[in-house]
């Protein structure tokens, strides 16, 4: 039997990128405490190299006898040549923030210096010179660390053969080794700090993207509640005005529409603006509202047919699809009414759902104007909320006059699709 979706690989890779991600929030935390003791950390490798290499210039390790006094104290041009030599290096790494580069060049000639002069065996190594690499290319001086360890230790083995400096082979091979560990690990510290920036990046990105499209879910569902309600309202009200001497019967039906669709319109407004509100979920003194679905679009129908306009409503869906799709077919079928309302004069309206293998239809037409919403229109807004609604679900929608008379809303949205086996 042939596999059907991704590699395992593929599978693997993505399935580490979430996890990554998911747990990312807690590494960027551990991050920030890391940087927030810099000073601390500046200053260890400056303590370090000098408790390293100065002390070395008073006294020296010798096989079998322990701690000696170094030969350098018998001559005081030499004790302060070597002492300067130790003590440049971890003066320059204080200043190795602000100038990496500047700084790894210099304690390489200091190395480099330490190494010609006082290459004794027993002499401990150029410390220093391992912090600064680091630094350099971890803060982004990478070729001044690569040129300036590679210049010096080229010049140090050129003037160890012309000078004849008795530099034992077994250093020189001891010394390149340790220099490209070194090397090595700012490589490395380098690209897991890339890596942390880049994920840094893809997540905030991602909290960004996730904000935006809520925000336009609720503004979406905002427009369609609100314009809905107050097109009611609004139609309802110059009804109520009119009969309002001759009919009062009538008029005090249209005020009864009136405060059932306003009220109506503010719980549904609060319940989305209670999500808004509240930190930690919905508010629990918005009222709690279901999502609608198909079943209200017969309580919606009547609502417009109060309001002088003939709805001919046809749902032959047998089985109710998922949520979501009940949820956008309902409210494409309300702006739908809400546009007849506002801007087709019409007299009638169909709505027609029906199943089939690809998927769920809806058209709505009406025997209207058939005039298209300016562009600058809410109504224009309501036609590309629609849009939105059926693409997210990965369906379609057109909309536009018809050749006889009126305007239709056609939208077709496929049944959700089972994910790969995993």
């Amino acid at each position: 039997m042939p596999f059907r979706g991704r590699s395992a690989s593929a599978r693997w890779r993505e399935d580490r990128e979430q996890v990554s991600l998911g747990n990312f929030e807690a590494w960027q935390a551990h991050a920030q405490r890391r940087r927030g003791s810099g000073r601390r950390g500046l200053l260890v490798p400056v303590v370090i190299s000098f408790i390293i290499q100065v002390p070395a210039v008073f006294f020296r390790f010798r096989p079998g006898l322990g701690l000696a006094p170094s030969a350098t104290l018998t001559d005081d041009g030499v004790l302060f040549l070597s002492l300067g030599l130790a003590l440049l290096g971890p003066i320059a790494l204080i200043f190795a923030r602000r100038f990496p580069g500047p700084v790894v060049a210099v304690t390489a000639a200091a190395g480099a210096a330490d190494l010609l002069l006082f290459g004794n065996v027993d002499h401990p190594p150029y410390v220093a010179l391992a912090f600064a690499i680091v630094g350099a290319i971890v803060r982004g001086a990478r070729m001044w660390a690569w040129v300036s360890v590679g210049a010096a230790w080229i010049a140090t083995l050129a003037a160890a053969l012309i000078v004849r400096v008795a530099v034992s082979p077994p250093r020189i091979a001891a010394v390149t080794l340790g220099v490209l560990i070194v090397l090595g690990i700012g490589e490395t510290v380098r690209t897991r700090r890339e890596q942390f920036a880049d994920m840094s990046r893809r997540v905030a990105e991602r909290k960004q993207s996730e904000i935006q499209a809520e925000r336009v879910r609720i503004a979406r569902e905002l427009h369609d509640v609100l314009a809905h309600s107050l097109s009611q309202i609004n139609v309802q009200a110059g009804v109520g005005l009119h009969l309002m001497d001759k009919q009062p019967d009538k008029a005090k039906e249209a005020l009864a529409s009136i405060k059932d669709a306003s009220k109506t319109a503010l719980d549904e407004v609060r319940s989305v603006l209670g999500i808004l509100r509240a930190e930690g979920g919905a508010d629990p003194s918005a009222p709690l509202v279901p999502e609608p679905d198909l079943a209200r679009l017969a309580g919606l129908a009547a609502s417009i047919e109060s309001q002088g306009v003939t709805v001919d409503l046809r749902n032959t869906i047998a089985t109710p699809p998922s949520a979501a799709v009940q949820l956008a077919l309902y409210r494409i079928a309300q702006e739908s009414l809400t546009n007849v309302l506002r801007h087709s004069r019409a007299t009638a309206v169909t709505i027609v759902i029906t199943e089939a293998e690809d998927g769920y239809h809806l058209e709505v037409t009406d025997n209207g104007v058939g005039v298209v919403p300016h562009r600058h229109d809410s109504g224009n807004r309501g036609l590309l909320g629609m849009r939105e609604r059926a693409e997210l679900l990965g369906g379609s929608l057109t909309a536009g006059p018809r050749e006889s008379r009126g305007f239709r809303v056609s939208a077709t949205i496929p049944p959700p699709t089972k994910g790969p086996d995993r």
